[in-house]
């Protein structure tokens, strides 16, 4: 089962209410939070971030899924709980050793929240194999992080196809989660491959009905029934 984690990223200012109501009448499965802080990524969302995840939690009890994007992922952490999200994901490349990397998936369980890690493009997917088993799910990046509206980075596939093989071989149970540049066009390949979990931005606010979008970016492969 496919399902769908809405960006809000480049939700327009004052209509912030009205979106986030209409995203989950129209069943998005979760709301993505794209949290930057100008260091790790040039662009800094946090504090604008902090605040829709507020306020999303205070009108809503769709699930949040806080992507952290900064090098301090302890004090993101602690701040983003307070939203009691479903899953908070941090970056492989944000750690500098093994070590701070467990320490950080121990101490995301220990605020009572699922766990994920996430890899740049440029990063080997086998770096992560090591953590699968303590973690919940693994964000492959579809493109580089740090700001929306970018193109799918269609070598990511394989970076897919490999990270699902490796997973069922080892009779593993995690999501994957892909994030950057997924559309109707790009949802098809990155579904093949074997991801779950599609992060959309754009492809989502940009139309005119969001429970469209969304019924079709959760289609089955091969479901011609739209």
């Amino acid at each position: 089962m496919v399902e769908i984690s809405t960006s809000i990223l480049s939700v327009k200012k004052g209509e912030e209410s009205k979106t986030f109501f209409a995203l989950e009448a129209s069943k998005t499965d979760y709301f993505h939070i794209d949290v930057m802080d100008g260091k790790f990524v040039e662009k800094n969302t946090y504090q604008t971030m902090l605040e829709y995840a507020s306020y999303i939690r205070r009108i809503s009890n769709a699930p949040l899924d806080v992507h952290l994007m900064v090098e301090d992922i302890k004090k993101a952490v602690d701040d983003f709980s307070a939203v009691e999200p479903n899953i908070i994901t941090f970056h492989l490349e944000a750690c500098k050793d093994e070590k701070e990397v467990m320490e950080t998936i121990n101490y995301i369980k220990q605020n009572n929240c699922k766990v994920g890690i996430s890899v740049k493009p440029n990063t080997n997917i086998e770096e992560v194999y090591q953590y699968l088993p303590y973690i919940h799910m693994c964000l492959v990046m579809t493109v580089e992080p740090g700001k929306g509206g970018q193109s799918y980075l269609s070598e990511m596939t394989e970076k897919v196809r490999t990270l699902k093989k490796y997973i069922d071989e080892n009779q593993l149970e995690i999501d994957i989660e892909v994030d950057g540049g997924i559309n109707l066009k790009t949802a098809p390949e990155v579904k093949k491959a074997g991801a779950n979990i599609l992060v959309a931005g754009t492809a989502i606010l940009n139309a005119v009905d969001y429970k469209v979008i969304i019924d079709e970016l959760k289609c089955p492969i091969g479901d011609v029934s739209l």
